[in-house]
């Protein structure tokens, strides 16, 4: 014959007793770092590079820095998003990079072919425990004025 009609939901049951607490993920974002130069710095660029100080607003969490704000030491081995923008008050015709134990990273020079006031890059590298990183302007001999706020800024995550 034909099935009959579906009966009512009958009631919940007791809930069961919470199960144990599992291990600890691991943080993804364990190691970062954000650095600035809020000051409006006056820059003297040579044509083989100047390290852009970053003195203002430091957030390191495990990295550590120079005295002169110019060198960031990675504290663990891992995969890392790295971005850096340079922000000036007049177009230039220079370059910017990243240093990485000082030597340029690639993929992290921004050269144009005109004048320009910004400069950024964003960039996913392999990074070593005790590997320095340095912000850096070069190609011209002149001065870079930073804007006012946030005129130079890097900033490194650990994603893996």
């Amino acid at each position: 014959g034909a099935d009959g009609a579906t009966g009512a939901t009958g009631a919940t049951g007791a809930t069961g007793p919470t199960g144990a607490t599992g291990a600890t993920g691991t943080a993804v974002t364990a190691n970062s770092m954000s650095a600035l130069n809020t000051s409006a710095a006056v820059i003297s660029v040579i044509i083989g590079g100047t390290p852009v100080p970053l003195p203002d607003v430091q957030v390191l969490d495990s990295f550590t820095v120079n005295a002169a704000n110019t060198i960031f030491t990675v504290p663990a081995t891992g995969t890392y998003m790295i971005y850096y923008s340079v922000r000036t008050t007049a177009a230039l015709l220079l370059s910017s990079n990243i240093l990485r134990n000082g030597a340029q990273l690639p993929g992290s020079v921004v050269a144009p072919t005109v004048a320009v006031n910004t400069f950024f890059n964003m960039q996913i590298a392999a990074l070593n425990a005790g590997d320095t990183l340095q912000l850096q302007l070069f190609g011209i001999l002149g001065a870079a004025v930073l804007q006012a706020g946030t005129g130079a800024s890097l900033n490194v995550i650990r994603l893996s």
